[in-house]
């Protein structure tokens, strides 16, 4: 047998050496130096071509990555690991899949990789087919498909994996166990915990974590007190969960107790005292380190960004022996939050390498100020693009009104999360469009995505402004059957559902079923009796209240105040206005003063009504005008409603209804000049009149109806039927107000 000689020796011991070296240099931060290593190398194998793909990976710089890839002599599997690993390290889900599918032979960690990748997506189903089809599976495989039901929000069918393992061991445990914990299933998770045959330190800090997240500090004390022998990651999972909770003496009281404290625990109390707004604390700490990390400082320059001393946060930023995104991103947040969104951009773009939330960073300050121009020019030279970033756009469009351009991004963007389809519901429900929000909440149903409780709110209230009965019915069922009904903000929309759709009783259910009330619950049903003139009863609510210990504001007095003049108990709505300061220590607002002048107006005592509005202390608004000149129409008084009706046009330029009625008053008293003056002020400002529609549902049918649209398949039955009626009501002797009808004002 041939033996090497010693200079091949020496020169493998060289060669391995080298890679080491290459490795340790990316980990540590020093990149550039490890690419300088391994080109001055006078040769190279296939793991220093391969610890270049993961130092390039590990960097940000996946570009790189897939170069040294593609130059590569010869590839093994781990090869084609890890450059899947590196394109997975930076989201780049697409590519990595892309690249498992072109593997020749794929080894464990590949069907480990690509199921956690394709969970990681929210492809749980595609996942499930890989793992089906394997024959043989490793634990590992195993433990990945229970950790992505985990990720999706699967518990149950991370449960029947789970006990159809053939061979579990402690990772397999601890990934059914941070199923529970990571989705708030904490008696379910106390349960397998007992069950556990043994346990290691990633179990318990599971257990404390979950307990933690569910806002259960006890129980979280309870585990870490009896854990045997807490780590450090114990530690800082203890003093994180008191600072997220507001105990900041409690977490600098456990830093303090610390056998050993590392980077990541004084990290921990840094961002404690900058989470409870305790800066000057939170530096004190910042300095006394032993050693600082990227974190350390971008925790630092985050606090000061956050109280705004920015001029600090860049003191520090300058200071930093080494560039970090993670800080400069800190900084860029910082100028936002304060306005300067030019300092912002200048900062963005001396980043050499700004990685995805640094881009997400800048594109979410544009959107948050309006600048959806800005923020998609941005985004459109954005290379790698994660959800994240298709939501900011999102959100931003939906913000200013552009809905058109808000669906195109939804339509555009590849991968969708509850945010997404959330963004877009809700932006339609306040933008107006709520059919158009029913129709994307049934897509995102079929498109097998969960609702929330800010989904079921929205597609609640889009399905209230509609009075669609039959809708929020079939929404409720979902509530219940999804377990949401007992979130109070659900329960809310529920009532106002019902309550806008005329079924108050069922409102007044909803709300006597509701585990937890708030005031907008009150709030809520109180509108819905106003809103139908049941003002006995929500007077009734409004004094029940009180006695609960639910305390009135703004809103529950408009709806109690609107109640009493829906319903003409003009002594009550005055005495509960003139007590708001004394009382209940509100200071009225206009929509508290319109409330009075219908009030006033509706009982004849426009007057007053008028003498309320000019002595206001505060400025009318559009609500209080309208209010006072709807009183001067049913009242006929031209001059003050001539008063309300100017004051309109200026504060609504572009309302039709206002220029209607105004121009009505002074037809009825031959005031044509001002007729044609209002006329001519409508072309002027390009104001149109649409024609007036409306709608109801009968026996889950939705019937819509407009001024110039007799297309209904029943429209002959219906004008017979307004014929009788109206035969009917004149046989009566009901003489209609007939001073307006004459007038076309087209």
């Amino acid at each position: 047998m041939k033996l090497p000689s010693l200079r091949a020796v020496a020169g493998a011991s060289t060669l391995t050496s080298c890679n080491k070296k290459i490795t340790n240099l990316a980990k540590s931060g020093r990149l550039e130096d490890a690419i300088r290593l391994f080109d001055e190398m006078p040769q190279r194998n296939i793991v220093s071509w391969n610890s270049m793909i993961s130092a390039y990976a590990k960097s940000g710089r996946i570009g790189d990555a897939r170069r040294i890839f593609d130059n590569m002599p010869m590839r093994n599997v781990v090869s084609w690991n890890t450059m899947m690993a590196g394109y997975a390290h930076g989201g780049w889900w697409n590519e990595a899949a892309e690249l498992f599918h072109r593997m020749g032979v794929c080894d464990d960690f590949s069907f480990t990789l690509i199921i956690t990748i394709y969970s990681k997506q929210g492809k749980v189903d595609a996942a499930r087919k890989i793992f089906d089809k394997l024959q043989e599976k490793s634990p590992a495989i195993w433990n990945a498909m229970i950790t992505g039901y985990a990720q999706n929000g699967g518990t149950d069918n991370a449960r029947k994996l789970f006990d159809i393992m053939p061979a579990r061991d402690v990772v397999s445990w601890n990934a059914m166990l941070a199923a529970y914990t990571q989705n708030g299933e904490m008696n379910s998770a106390v349960r397998l915990f007992e069950e556990m045959v043994s346990r290691d330190d990633v179990s318990w800090n599971l257990m404390i974590a979950g307990f933690l997240e569910v806002g259960d500090m006890a129980s979280a004390c309870n585990f870490f007190e009896k854990m045997p022998m807490p780590n450090v990651v114990s530690w800082v999972t203890m003093l994180s969960g008191y600072a997220q909770n507001g105990e900041i003496e409690k977490a600098r009281e456990t830093f303090s107790k610390m056998p050993e404290r590392n980077v990541v625990a004084w990290n921990a109390m840094v961002a404690g005292y900058v989470q409870n707004g305790r800066i000057k604390d939170a530096y004190e700490v910042f300095c006394r380190m032993p050693a600082r990390n990227a974190s350390s400082w971008a925790a630092m320059i985050t606090g000061f960004a956050q109280v705004g001393k920015l001029d600090e946060a860049k003191r520090l930023l300058d200071e930093m022996p080494f560039d970090s995104v993670i800080s400069q991103t800190a900084m860029i947040s910082g100028y936002i939050q304060s306005g300067r969104l030019e300092d912002a951009w200048k900062m963005f773009v001396q980043i050499k390498c700004p990685d995805t939330v640094c881009w997400n960073t800048m594109i979410a300050g544009y959107a948050q100020y309006g600048k959806m121009d800005d923020a998609h020019s941005l985004f459109r030279k954005m290379k790698k693009k994660d959800v994240i970033s298709w939501n900011t756009m999102i959100s931003g469009y939906c913000q200013i009104g552009k809905m058109p351009e808000a669906i195109q991004m939804f339509e555009e963007m590849g991968q969708r999360n509850a945010v997404s389809w959330n963004s877009i519901i809700s932006g339609l429900t306040q933008n107006g469009l709520y059919s158009d929000a029913l129709r994307y909440f049934v897509f995102m149903l079929r498109d097998g995505k969960r609702p929330d409780e800010s989904t079921y709110a929205s597609a609640l209230c889009s399905g209230a402004n509609l009075a669609v009965l039959q809708h929020g019915k079939q929404l409720h069922d979902l509530v219940v059957k999804s377990g949401r009904n007992a979130d109070v903000f659900v329960g809310n929309s529920l009532i106002t559902m019902y309550a806008k759709c005329g079924r108050v009783s069922r409102a007044k259910q909803v709300f006597s079923e509701m585990v937890n009330i708030d005031s907008i619950s009150w709030n809520a049903l109180i509108a819905g009796y106003a809103l139908h003139g049941y003002a006995n009863e929500a007077l009734v609510l409004f004094m029940q209240m009180q006695q609960s210990g639910e305390v009135p504001d703004e809103v529950t007095l408009v709806a109690v105040l609107s109640a009493c003049s829906h319903a003409g108990l003009i002594d009550e709505g005055l005495y509960i206005f003139h007590s708001m300061v004394v009382k209940y220590n509100i200071v009225p607002i206009a929509e508290h003063y319109s409330c009075m002048v219908d009030l006033l107006g509706r009982s004849g005592r426009l007057e007053e009504a008028y003498e309320l509005v000019v002595n206001m202390p505060i400025e009318a608004n559009a609500g209080t005008y309208g209010a006072l000149l709807g009183a001067s129409y049913i009242r006929g008084n031209l001059e003050i409603g001539t008063f309300a009706g100017e004051k309109l046009l200026k504060l609504e330029p572009h309302k039709t209804s206002n220029y209607v009625l105004l121009s009505n008053m002074h037809a009825a008293s031959g005031r044509w000049e001002e007729v044609e003056r209002i006329r001519m002020l409508m072309k002027e400002r390009r104001v149109e009149k649409l024609p007036g529609s409306s709608w109801i549902e009968i026996k889950g049918r939705v019937h819509s109806f407009s001024a110039v649209n007799f297309s209904h398949d029943l429209i002959a039955e219906i004008c017979s039927t307004l014929w009788t009626l109206s035969t009917q009501t004149k046989t009566d002797g009901h003489k209609p107000d007939l001073r307006y009808s004459f007038l076309d004002f087209g």
